[in-house]
């Protein structure tokens, strides 16, 4: 399998700071990434922001990216410039939908397929929505990606992480969660859709998730955390009515750039001081607390199974 780079091309100094970037991450564990296969990294929503600056930051650390994006042509652009950056990186590109649970379905058997051993999973696709729309299933959409996504995806791979020995998952949240709550019996909002209220509650729904994952996998050497990356000017936001459209619009510039937005999640996905650290939620490299509900026990336990059905994962 290709590396990145070769260990004998560069003076171990000068390959330790090409490679780091002051990302948190041990000269031992990069030169050891690169003195033997890399490790295999898989990103959803990795064609835009903090994704895409994710993305290029650890395979400048030398991992072997899985991306996978909803559009064939966004998606091969940003492999294409990975690829232009560092000619060794090998990024590949995997389509599909994850709003979709037969697409979701489809996309883990070919990721396994192809990966038996995947060591870092970033769930970040998500997005905020200004009308209710619904699956093929009948699930509101913005729940439907921002939640069931990552639960259907990270469930449908786990034994590729075990597989990888000292694995991690890494989700992203928001601090919106602190404004919702969820009600297990509206779901897909048939009660009333307001977009800042739906995005909230999958906010919430992914540390509910986190938690209960980690829960679930102790005694594993599998981790799972969740953060915050701030406010960060992407397109995020622009074309929701009213005022929370304005906002996004035409103060994305006073927000921080997706690089900086990046940082906690690649310290996460990469850096030896997170290593064993698990069922947390992180905000500029700091663990913080999240709001007193998300650490509801019984109700991350209703939210999985709901979820399990939903998804059709039993």
């Amino acid at each position: 399998m290709d590396r990145l780079i070769q260990p004998k091309s560069l003076v171990r100094s000068e390959l330790w700071r090409y490679i780091s970037q002051e990302n948190g991450v041990s000269q031992q564990t990069t030169l050891t990434m690169i003195s033997r296969d890399p490790k295999v990294c898989l990103i959803t929503g990795a064609t835009s922001g903090i994704g895409k600056a994710a993305a290029i930051s650890l395979a400048r650390q030398g991992f072997k990216l899985v991306l996978v994006g909803r559009a064939q042509e966004k998606s091969e652009k940003v492999r294409q410039g990975i690829k232009e950056v560092l000619p060794n990186s090998t990024p590949e590109v995997y389509i599909g939908d994850l709003s979709s649970r037969q697409s979701i379905g489809a996309l883990a058997k070919d990721i396994r397929s192809a990966h038996p051993r995947i060591d870092v999973l970033i769930n970040n696709a998500g997005g905020i929505f200004g009308s209710r729309v619904l699956t093929a299933e009948g699930i509101e959409y913005t729940f439907a990606l921002n939640h069931l996504g990552y639960f259907s995806l990270t469930n449908r791979l786990l034994d590729t992480l075990q597989a990888a020995g000292d694995a991690r998952i890494v989700n992203v949240s928001s601090q919106v969660h602190k404004f919702s709550k969820i009600d297990l019996g509206d779901l897909s909002s048939s009660g009333g859709y307001n977009a800042m209220k739906a995005y909230a509650q999958s906010k919430l729904a992914n540390l509910l998730f986190t938690y209960e994952l980690s829960r679930r996998l102790a005694g594993t050497k599998i981790t799972v955390n969740a953060l915050h990356p701030g406010g960060v000017r992407t397109n995020f936001g622009r074309e929701l009515p009213g005022l929370a459209g304005i906002f996004f619009r035409h103060f994305g510039l006073f927000l921080r750039s997706p690089e900086k937005g990046a940082e906690t999640l690649i310290w996460l996905a990469s850096s030896d001081q997170v290593a064993g650290v698990t069922g947390k939620y992180f905000l500029d490299k700091r663990e913080i607390r999240s709001s007193n509900i998300s650490y509801d026990l019984a109700l991350a336990k209703q939210l999985w199974d709901v979820s399990s059905k939903l998804t059709a994962l039993d």
